[in-house]
C-alpha cells in the first residue's frame, strides 16, 4: 500500500500532516511513504530526515498519487483533480465550508475522510485532531494576548511599588480554552472563565480560576460540545457578562460549534466599554468570530482595545502541531488498513462518523445538504 504526503499550498499553512517518526511507523507496517519534497521544510522536518525513516521523498504528482493521500488542509479542486480516483483522503475537510470540493471528491470517486468529524467517543481520542490542534491555540492566544498587552500578567511586588496582576476572562472551557486557562495562570494571571456547559466547573477550578455561573439554563449538545444557542439566550447572556467583559484586561474567546456560525458573544458595545490597553484574542475568528468587531485575519484597534483575529493559530507553532496531528492521522489510516490493505468498514463508528464521500456519493448528511443547496 501506498501512501502519499503532499506538500500544504494554503497561504500560511506550516503544517505537515505526517512528522518522519511517524513516517517511521508507517514504514514498519509495510506501508510506503512518499513525502513530496519539502512539505515538512515549513515544520523544520528536512527531507533527509523523511529519508532516515525509510520514506521516499518526491515528487506533487506522486505524492497525490497514492491509495492514500494524508493532508491539514483541504484540497483545493486542481488538487482534488490530482487524486487517484478510488484512492482514500484523510484531512480536514471542513465540509460545511467547501462544498465544491466536497462535491469534486464525490464525483472522483474518493472516499474522502475528515478529521473533524471523528466521533468524540474514547476509542477515537488518538485520532481527535480538533482537540490536538485546539489545544495548541488556547496556549498561543495566551502568549499572543500577554504581548500586545501593555501590563504585567504576574503580581509583582517589588521596592518601587505594587503591581496588581492582570485579569483574563476566557470564554469557553473547551479544549482550547482549558489550555487558555492553564497558560494564563502559570503567567500569573488572575483567570475568570464562563462556558454554558456546567458540567466543566470542577476543570476550570481544578486550574486555579474562577467559574462564572449566570442565572441561564445549561447548554450541553451531543459529543461534549455546546449545543446551538438561542438568540434570546445569547441577548441574556451578553446582558450579563458585559460587566465581567468591562472588567478584564484580556479577554479570549472560543465558543464553536462544529458546523455552524461561531456565536456572538462580546457586542460592539461591550468592547468600547473595556479599559483602554486591552486586548481580546477571538479563537472563532474563522468560522465568523465570537466578537461582533472581529475581522477574520486582521488584528485591529477599535478605540484604545486590540482584538486579534488571526487565523489558523496551530499553525504558528508547526512543529508541534504537526506531531500531534501526525499521531491522529496516521492513527486514523491505520485503522482504515488491514492486512497491508485498504478496507473500509463501516459498521465502525469511527469509519462512518468521519467519512464525508464513498462510491461517487456525499455520504456525510450534513456535507449532502449543503452540497445539494450549492448545486440548485
Amino acid at each position: 500500500m501506498k501512501v502519499g504526503v503532499p506538500k500544504e499550498t494554503l497561504a500560511g499553512e506550516r503544517r505537515v500532516a505526517i512528522v518522519p517518526e511517524t513516517a517511521r511507523g508507517l514504514v514498519k507496517s509495510n506501508i510506503q511513504v512518499a513525502v513530496e519534497t519539502g512539505a515538512g521544510a515549513s515544520a523544520f522536518f528536512s527531507d533527509a530526515a523523511y529519508i532516515d525513516a525509510g520514506a521516499n521523498v518526491t515528487d506533487a504528482p506522486t505524492a497525490f498519487g497514492g491509495d492514500a493521500v494524508l493532508k491539514v488542509q483541504p484540497p483545493t479542486l486542481d488538487e482534488v483533480g490530482r487524486l487517484r480516483e478510488g484512492s482514500v483522503l484523510i484531512s480536514f475537510l471542513q465540509p460545511t465550508s467547501n462544498a465544491d470540493a466536497i462535491a469534486a471528491l464525490a464525483k472522483r470517486k474518493v472516499s474522502a475522510f475528515s478529521l473533524d468529524l471523528v466521533p468524540r467517543i474514547s476509542r477515537a481520542q488518538s485520532m481527535d485532531a480538533l482537540s490536538s490542534q485546539a489545544g495548541i491555540a488556547g496556549y498561543k492566544a495566551v502568549l499572543i494576548a500577554a504581548n500586545r498587552l501593555p501590563k504585567f500578567f504576574p503580581l509583582l511586588m517589588t521596592a518601587a511599588g505594587t503591581v496588581a496582576p492582570a485579569r483574563v476572562l476566557v470564554m469557553g472551557a473547551g479544549v482550547a480554552g482549558l489550555q487558555a486557562i492553564a497558560t494564563a495562570r502559570r503567567l500569573g494571571a488572575v483567570v475568570e472563565a464562563y462556558d454554558v456547559r456546567p458540567a466543566v466547573k470542577d476543570e476550570v477550578k481544578s486550574l486555579g480560576a474562577t467559574f462564572l455561573e449566570l442565572p441561564l439554563e445549561a447548554q450541553e449538545g451531543t459529543g461534549g460540545y455546546a449545543r446551538e444557542q438561542s438568540e434570546d439566550f445569547l441577548r441574556r447572556q451578553r446582558e450579563l457578562l458585559g460587566d465581567r467583559v468591562a472588567a478584564s484586561d484580556v479577554v479570549i474567546t472560543t465558543a464553536a460549534i462544529p458546523g455552524r456560525k461561531a456565536p456572538i458573544l462580546v457586542t460592539a458595545d461591550m468592547v468600547r466599554r473595556m479599559r483602554a490597553g486591552s486586548v481580546i484574542v477571538d479563537l472563532a475568528a474563522e468560522t465568523g468570530g465570537n466578537v461582533e468587531l472581529t475581522r477574520a485575519g486582521e488584528i485591529i484597534q477599535v478605540g484604545d482595545v486590540t482584538i486579534d483575529g488571526t487565523r489558523n493559530l496551530p499553525s504558528t507553532m508547526p512543529v508541534h502541531a504537526s506531531q500531534l496531528y501526525s499521531k491522529n492521522v496516521s492513527t486514523l489510516l491505520l485503522l482504515l488498513v488491514k492486512d497491508g490493505a485498504l478496507k473500509l468498514d463501516f459498521n465502525d463508528e469511527i469509519v462512518k462518523g468521519a467519512c464525508v464521500t464513498y462510491n461517487g456519493e456525499v455520504v456525510n448528511p450534513r456535507a449532502k445538504e449543503l452540497v445539494e443547496a450549492a448545486t440548485k
